[in-house]
Formats: structure tokens, sequence, C-alpha cells
């Protein structure tokens, strides 16, 4: 196969590069003479949805004197191109006159902005497919940064295809006074129940696009806490939940859930040691499990493209899905293999975060707290006790900390209580849930 040229392929997608000369001049001409035309056009186009220079130069001049509160027309137009050198640059006044002479008519506005739109995004298309060809010939690019560099760009165009993405103050307060108007309608909670009554209190429930973390000693109950809010998730909404088990294989995850379901203690069932009247209790579990949608999946040293692809399906397949866990982040790695360590947890964690947001669903990982917690008196943690905990907590939207008092101090007043503490909570109140466990069972319950 021949090399790919690309300075000839440039020059040559630069000339039949898709584009709608007279749309432009129609929806320029509009800016000059109205202001309606002007509010919906600023919120609608960028200044490289045009494809013409001289347009581009035209338009970010009109959007200069409107974020600066000077009038709009043919005068102040020409003036200010003249004062900046500008004026010949876009083809003289000709240029201008012409566009006032364009027939403006706001009635198609909407069909004039759409077709701009829609020739800068096959633009922006074809010019991603010749540099993903570009960088599939230079070998010291990993094939997983690729494909990375290609799904991030495809995420941003599709968000560039989503209309009236800039809203006015008062659209924004109109679509506030209604979402609340629906809130009050509805007695449920606006984000999914974690099925702990307190905690749901202070979090309004797991909302989407949030990152979670959440972290606790070794043997604080993460795993099983996090089972728990899955198991109670699928059995009140039967949302998907697809729960990536980094440490754990499917195997033991499925000793520990039903253990918590069927009450029978953990030792006993994974060593076969059940009685016969535990039997249908047990078949009447996995019955019943067998019907929810819990996906697991064990690959360790999960990448975050690999986890992508992953989920992409399992959506894909269910059409809908709920919730995401992660077990757990320091078990993660980065495709870069140059980065340190802290700096490679950076992008693990701006990854997931990108996930929660693509894929508007909670994501929920587990994290683990460093030794600090041991050296201190009081053995509760804090947010700095997240081990490389700067890009953690930048980027996560709520931090919850489990903390067993009586792992520390037998003589405890609160035996079986695990506090659940909020200690970052991006659009709520930090605070502390408590619940009761259940060692025996490996299982989380509401103390009322």
């Amino acid at each position: 196969m021949e090399n790919f040229d690309s300075k000839t392929s440039t020059l040559l997608i630069e000339k039949y590069l898709p584009h709608n000369f007279l749309s432009e001049k129609v929806i320029l001409g509009n800016l000059l003479i109205s202001n309606e035309a002007l509010d919906i056009t600023l919120r609608t186009l960028s200044v490289e949805a045009f494809y013409f220079k001289n347009h581009q130069i035209i338009y970010q001049t009109i959007c200069t004197l409107h974020n600066t509160k000077k009038l709009i027309n043919l005068t102040t137009l020409t003036n200010y191109l003249q004062e900046q050198g500008l004026l010949e640059k876009i083809g003289g006044v000709t240029v201008l006159i012409e566009l006032i002479n364009q027939v403006p008519n706001l009635v198609n506005l909407e069909e004039y902005l759409s077709l701009i739109q829609d020739k800068f995004i096959r633009r922006t298309l074809i010019k991603l497919g010749y540099q993903i060809i570009n960088s599939s010939y230079v070998t010291n690019i990993s094939l997983e940064q690729i494909i990375l560099d290609l799904e991030s760009e495809l995420v941003l165009i599709g968000k560039k295809t989503e209309t009236n993405q800039v809203l006015s103050s008062a659209e924004l307060l109109s679509n506030v006074i209604q979402e609340l108007k629906d809130k009050s309608n509805n007695i449920t909670l606006p984000g999914i129940s974690s099925g702990f009554y307190d905690l749901d209190a202070l979090t309004q429930g797991f909302q989407k696009s949030d990152l979670i973390i959440t972290a606790g000693r070794p043997s604080m109950g993460k795993t099983a806490f996090c089972l728990n809010v899955a198991t109670n998730i699928l059995k009140k909404n039967k949302l998907p939940i697809l729960f990536f088990s980094l440490e754990m294989s499917k195997e033991q995850l499925m000793y520990r859930l039903l253990a918590s379901e069927t009450n029978i203690n953990s030792t006993r069932l994974r060593a076969g040691n059940i009685k016969q009247s535990e039997w249908d209790i047990l078949n009447s579990t996995v019955k019943r499990f067998s019907r929810l949608p819990l996906f697991i999946d064990d690959t360790p040293n999960i990448s975050i493209i690999e986890m992508r692809k992953k989920i992409k399906k399992i959506r894909f397949e269910q059409q809908k899905l709920g919730l995401i866990i992660i077990d757990y982040l320091q078990l993660m790695e980065n495709s870069n293999k140059n980065e340190n360590r802290v700096q490679e947890l950076s992008q693990i964690t701006r990854g997931l975060k990108n996930i929660a947001r693509e894929f508007n669903v909670p994501v929920i990982v587990l994290s683990q707290l460093s030794r600090n917690v041991e050296n201190r008196i009081n053995k509760r943690p804090i947010l700095s006790d997240l081990r490389e905990s700067g890009s953690i907590e930048q980027d996560a939207d709520l931090v919850l900390m489990l903390y067993r008092d009586e792992y520390y101090n037998v003589e405890t007043a609160e035996p079986n209580i695990t506090e659940l503490i909020i200690s970052k909570h991006r659009n709520g109140p930090i605070g502390t849930a408590k619940i009761f466990f259940e060692g025996e069972y490996t299982k989380f319950k509401n103390l009322n």
C-alpha cells in the first residue's frame, strides 16, 4: 500500500468540503437588521460553522459588537472592520452591501441555520476521517490512544448536533420552573434510590451523570455495600447494572450476593455446607436473580477504552442502563504507560467522569484510603485520606466514606453500625447516615 499523502489530501478536502454559500449570506444579512435573528443565531452557530473565511470574520465581528453591547448595522460593522484592518480582507464594503441586499426571511431562519450546521458537522467528520488515517500511519502512537481520541472527538461532534445547547436565562428559568412543578407532583426521589433511607435523605438518590466515589480502609465493607446497593436497585427498578470487579471474580461476587439474599452464613455457603431446609430458599433466590439485569465483568487491570466498549455493548443490548459500579479505582490502568501513577489516576478519574456524562448514568467507583487514617486517634476518614486524592477530589460529584467503629474499638457503643460519611457533595449537603451491618451475611440494612 502506498503512503498516504497528507498534504495532497488536505488540499483536496479543503476544495471540496460541504458548504452552503447562500445560507451563510442570508444569515449574515439577517443579523444586520434583526435582533431576533441575532439572538437565535448566537445560540446556534459557532464562528467555525461558517465555511468561508470572510464570513467567519464578519460573524466574529458581529459577536464582538454584541458582547460589547454596541449597535449592529452596516455602518458600525464597516467602521469596526476598517479600524481593525479587516475590511479589505473580507472583500471590502461591496461584500457587506451584498449581504444587506439578500432578501431576509425570518420565517425560514431555522432552516438556514440547520443547513449551515449540517454542512459544518459534515466537514468536521470528513476532517476527522483523514485525521484517523494519518494517525494510523504513525506507529509510535498506540492503537488504544487513537481509538480513545476518536471516541472523544465523536462525542464532541455528537454534542454539536444537539440543538439549543446555549439557552437564555429566561429559557433556563422556564425549564427549571417546569422541573420543579414535575417534582412537586412526584413524591419519588429525583435520583435512583440506594435502598438506604438515611443516605437517600442526604443525596436525594444517585443522580445521572454523577461520579460517586465510595472509599474506605480494607475490610470496611466497600464491595458488600455497593453489591447491596446494586441488588436494592435491581429489585426495585429492574434497571440494568454493570459491575466491573477488578479484585474479585464473578463467582466470589455471586457467593456474596447469595449469602446476603438468603441469610445463609457466607463461610458455610462457600464450603457447600448447606442445610436441607436452605435449598428451597437458595433455589428461589437463584431463580429470582436470574431474571434481573445484573452484568458482572471481572477483567483485571481494565482500561477506560475497554470499559467504554463493554458499557456500549450492554446499553445496546438492554436499550438502557441504570448504574455502573467499578471495584476498584486503584486497580485500573491507563493506556499511557509513560505517566507517573498520580497522573495516570488523574486521567482515569477524568475518563470515568466522562463515562458518567456520556452515558448519563451514575458511576460508583470504589477507592482505597491511605494509611494516614491508622495514625490518628480519631480513625474516621476525611477527604484528604483518599489515595492520590487531588484528581479524585476534583472529579467526584459525591464522595462517600465507610467507617465501622467496632473495627478499631471492640468496646464501641455502636456495634454492627456502619457510618456512611458524605465528605463531598457537589449538589447537596454533607453529613453522615448510619446503617446496620450483618458481617455473617455480608449484608447491610436500614436501622429502622
